[in-house]
């Protein structure tokens, strides 16, 4: 059987395998974009730009930055795209698959259902999902085809909203699945929700909602004010022998000249 690990140094290990030694969830991500980026490594990082107050670059990471050095051969690559493509399409992590998107990357379980992983790839981006307990005790017999790669798939759907997808080398382009009414003739058919960040709210919006927050704050001063110069006066309570009088009829009590509704005729 063929495990699949990333090829990162680790240290007093005899073999790169799961259980050898530690291994950060960033390293698993940095290992893993390897692959699609056709071989060459990447350097993780955060910033992408520096400027000075009066809008001056003064550092870029694509200018200024580590240049990506070729880990191993671009061939290479692509033959572990391939084969980590199968993962994902009709192995363990089917439950990351995207539609329409091509996609790769390899579950992993360790010993006693301690750490539950999925690291995969698109053309566009390298995404790692573990999930475990801070306490290394065992978890309910999760594996990385279950809740580590359903993650994966929720996060990386937003992730590629808008935008232009691009070739994994070894894969190719992606295959749009089948109409849902293929696959269930006569299901009822659910709301087409597109998942993506929620939308932004525009300046316009901004200015009413501070207008309203204005306002409310203005009201509650002068209630406030209110309440201070006219203290409320005591209620006295009706006793059991005092009643509130109705009138007969409310068009006994209507002002002059108020027309009485006519009676409604079914």
């Amino acid at each position: 059987m063929l495990s699949l690990w990333p090829a990162v140094a680790l240290a007093d290990s005899p073999a790169p395998t799961t259980t050898g030694d530690e291994v950060t969830v960033l390293e698993h991500a940095v290992a893993y974009a390897t692959f699609p980026n056709k071989g060459k490594a990447v350097t993780p990082h955060a910033v992408l730009e520096v400027r000075t107050g009066a809008g001056d670059l003064v550092w870029r990471f694509d200018r200024d930055g580590k240049k990506p050095v070729q880990a191993i051969p671009a061939s290479v690559a692509a033959d572990m795209a391939g084969m980590m493509s199968h993962v994902v399409s009709e192995g363990t992590a089917r439950r990351a698959a995207l539609d329409g998107i091509p996609t790769a990357g390899k579950t992993g379980t360790t010993s006693a259902y301690r750490d539950a992983w999925f690291v995969g790839y698109t053309g566009n981006f390298t995404c790692a999902v573990w999930y475990g307990n801070d306490d290394y005790s065992p978890t309910n017999r999760m594996t990385g085809g279950s809740l580590p790669a359903q993650t994966w798939h929720d996060i990386m759907t937003v992730a590629h909203q808008g935008v232009e997808i691009k070739e994994i080398a070894g894969i190719g382009a992606g295959e749009k699945a089948p109409a849902a009414a293929t696959a269930a003739a006569g299901a009822a058919k659910v709301a087409d929700i597109k998942p993506g960040p929620p939308p932004v709210l525009t300046k316009r919006g901004a200015d009413v909602l501070v207008r309203v927050e204005k306002l409310l704050d203005d009201a509650a001063k002068t209630l406030g004010r209110t309440s201070s110069a006219e203290p409320a006066k005591p209620v006295k309570p009706l006793s059991s022998s005092e009643s509130i009088a109705f009138p007969d009829s409310f068009a006994a009590v209507a002002p002059a000249g108020t027309a009485t509704p006519s009676p409604r005729k079914n």
